[in-house]
């Protein structure tokens, strides 16, 4: 998947179309009923680990590991009145990695059989000794005790694949008719299920067990001038959750309203698709007559729907070690925030940015108990009131910035695939002081609240940016007078957050994600999380998307 498909997949008025790019594709087609068969057990799965670790060290490797894999998915896709596609699929298989002589090697089969699991593990180490035919340096891999055998699974409530799909398709048709008697002329209803089922074994003494579920319901509205042939669109202003099917049990408690003026309502632990649905719809159709923003300089107050792209695209990536260090310059870039950058010690944002990365985040999709390497995952922090502290790391890369430990940001999308360092969370602090949205907006005299994730574009360094949005409301005076549209901001990273002048509290914090963050050659997604709440950002140059130049 290419960085600027990261979005795309939010808007499927196209649903099926995009299979292509979903997790689980090309994986087999199954019975839905199959989703909820038992995988093998525990015990199985260690003899089995144990065969690839016995043969990986007979062939001569120092280290190995072993992943077990059953990677579930389910897809349902409605259009308007009618069901366009159900899709389940099922994917098992053994991936093996090895360390032979300062060198890696890694192989996999679908074949989960003693025999086939020790051939592959043999492979793994031949691999590892022909690439140090060409390696110039060897690994040094962090020292990592081992857990003996444990297990960590997604606290949900309920199972999203035992919900009849019949539930589920009836649920999506009727948020589709709450948008068409809203306004709208079209809409596509997506709802995307996972489930990893990971067993992880390594030469280090971990046999570590995992049962991963996330969920995300999404869809995109249009609605159209007949008359003059214009259009406009609004996206589901829901996440991707590290939950289950409750996630779509609405509960008022579980809501943040929006500032006055706009009818929005931000999502937690919950999310009502049908009052998001009727509201998209009538946002959509007022989108047809609203006012075309005056471009210039404004304070922008960012709804957490939004600012978590920002994040994603100015944070997350740009301290990943493996861009910093140049090893994913093919792929979407490098980052400004290199080693010598952060010895200088200059500001990454203002005092008021305050950024960690959490892998145990509850309800996030990227909370695992243990990463892809067998390391314990935690929570440290990236960025400290304005200033650049520590990057995201795996145990081969930790030796290069003096550490003695991964971050455990290890990850593969498959058993097929091989891990490697990936976006924990990455979440902006709330503020320590009490501040509403709407006490937030009284001190802004020129702004634009902006809620909803648009279209975007970012250097190869990650630092020069444009973003745009899903909803947008002039502020003046310190209030909201109506909505905007056209509406994108450019900045740096740097002066972007060096412009963070205050974050609303805890009672506004909320997820933003995605299932589709793309990475890697061969290309791999992964699923991640940000969060944060509200937050003001002064003096930023706003642009107007429909505006010709020239």
């Amino acid at each position: 998947m290419k960085r600027r498909d990261f979005m795309g997949l939010s808007g499927l008025a196209a649903g099926a179309l995009f299979l292509p790019s979903l997790p689980g594709f090309g994986h087999a087609l199954v019975d839905p009923a199959r989703l909820l068969e038992p995988g093998a057990d525990v015990a199985q799965k260690k003899r089995l680990a144990d065969v690839a670790l016995n043969a990986a060290k007979s062939a001569g490797a120092g280290y190995a590991d072993v992943r077990i894999g059953r990677y579930l998915n389910q897809y349902v896709f409605t259009r308007e009145k009618q069901v366009q596609n159900i899709v389940s699929t099922e994917s098992y298989g053994v991936g093996i990695r090895v360390l032979v002589a300062g060198c890696w090697g890694f192989a996999s089969t679908s074949l989960v059989t003693p025999d086939s699991i020790a051939a592959t593990a043999q492979l793994a180490v031949a691999i590892a000794k022909a690439n140090h035919l060409v390696q110039k340096e060897p690994v040094q891999l962090a020292a990592q005790a081992g857990y003996g055998e444990v297990s960590w699974k997604t606290p949900i409530q309920q199972n999203a694949f035992e919900v009849p799909i019949k539930q589920k398709v009836d649920l999506l048709l009727e948020a589709n008719a709450r948008a068409l008697d809203a306004g709208a002329n079209y809409i596509g209803t997506s709802l995307f299920q996972v489930n990893e089922q990971k067993y992880f074994a390594s030469t280090d003494g971990s046999y570590i067990d995992q049962d991963v579920h996330r969920i995300w319901p999404t869809f995109s509205v249009t609605a159209i001038d007949k008359t003059t042939g214009k259009f406009r669109s609004r996206e589901a202003l829901s996440s991707p959750m590290g939950l289950g099917y409750e996630y779509l049990t609405p509960s008022a408690a579980e809501q943040v309203a929006g500032p006055a003026g706009t009818e929005l309502v931000g999502y937690k632990q919950r999310y009502d698709i049908l009052a998001d649905a009727a509201l998209a719809g009538k946002q959509a159709k007022q989108k047809l007559t609203t006012k075309s923003v005056t471009p210039g300089k404004y304070d922008l107050v960012l709804d957490p729907s939004h600012l978590g792209l920002t994040i994603h695209e100015s944070v997350g990536h740009p301290l990943e070690l493996d861009r910093v260090l140049g090893y994913e310059a093919n792929y979407a870039g490098t980052s400004f925030a290199t080693l010598a950058w952060k010895a200088k010690g200059l500001p990454y944002g203002s005092k008021q940015v305050n950024i960690v990365a959490d892998k145990l985040q509850p309800g996030s999709v990227g909370a695992v108990g243990y990463d892809d390497e067998g390391v314990k995952t935690g929570r440290w922090d990236l960025i400290k009131e304005g200033k650049l502290v520590n990057y995201e790391k795996i145990r081969d890369q930790a030796h290069i910035v003096g550490q003695k430990a991964s971050d455990g940001c290890c990850y593969a999308d498959s058993w097929s695939s091989v891990q490697f360092q990936r976006m924990p969370n990455v979440s902006l602090q709330p503020g320590a002081a009490k501040l509403s949205v709407d006490d937030m907006i009284k001190g802004v005299d020129k702004g634009i609240y902006i809620a909803g994730a648009g279209s975007f574009s970012i250097d190869q360094q990650r630092f020069n940016f444009q973003f745009g949005g899903q909803m947008f409301y002039a502020i003046e005076k310190g209030q909201i007078t109506g909505p905007l549209e056209d509406v994108a901001y450019q900045s740096n990273t740097q002066e972007f957050w060096g412009a963070c002048h205050s974050v609303c509290d805890q009672s506004d914090y909320r997820l933003f994600g995605t299932f589709f963050d793309g990475k890697g050659q061969p290309a791999q997604i992964s699923a991640v999380s940000h969060g944060s709440a509200t937050t003001r950002f002064n003096g930023v140059n706003v642009i107007n998307t429909a505006r010709k130049i020239g």
